[in-house]
């Protein structure tokens, strides 16, 4: 379709109240929000129920819940956001598994590619949450580019150009965040 907008143009009629846009959006990145939630869930150990599709939707109704209209910067800036949604949806998600009405003491989700961070066991995805909660306090754009790239499946590059880092930046903070909650982890 030669006229057909793009998923950054799409974002900025949508920011700007128009409906139709997000209507448009929506199967558009759908496959990859899809993809992603694929990747994300399959992180975890046994025990998961959540599926994809119940993590996309609860983003989506989370995104168009907003009280004010978020200002896209463009694709990669949507999947960024889009990431620390599911990483919210999924903290939501494994406190509600853990409290007492719903089986207090299950087995706890973990994320299996943080195996790197704490090797003598896997952290579950609240102890993630919490230790880049702690990260955030001592610099929040390390955690995020952590965030993006372990809760969001970005690359380097994809973060780059989101952040409007450098490329060398990025794999910088990468390499401190992974060593700083490899620290904070394992105490």
């Amino acid at each position: 379709m030669p006229n057909r907008p793009s998923i950054t143009g799409l974002l900025d009629d949508w920011s700007r109240g128009n409906q139709a846009a997000l209507d448009e959006l929506a199967p558009r990145v759908h496959q990859e929000l899809h993809t992603l939630a694929r990747s994300y869930l399959r992180r975890y150990a046994g025990g998961q129920t959540l599926q994809p599709t119940a993590l996309i939707n609860e983003v989506y109704l989370r995104l168009i819940g907003q009280p004010e209209p978020v200002q896209w910067e463009g694709r990669a800036h949507f999947f960024g956001i889009a990431a620390r949604l599911m990483r919210h949806v999924l903290v939501d998600y494994s406190r509600a598994r853990r409290a007492s009405k719903r089986g207090g003491g299950a087995p706890a989700i973990a994320l299996t590619e943080t195996a790197a961070f704490s090797p003598t066991h896997t952290p579950d995805v609240l102890d993630v949450d919490e230790a880049l909660n702690r990260l955030a306090r001592v610099d929040e754009r390390k955690a995020k580019v952590i965030e993006w790239r372990y809760f969001g499946g970005m690359t380097a590059e994809e973060i780059a150009s989101a952040s409007r880092l450098s490329i060398a930046t990025v794999k910088r903070d990468l390499r401190f965040g992974v060593a700083w909650l490899k620290h904070d982890l394992t105490g």
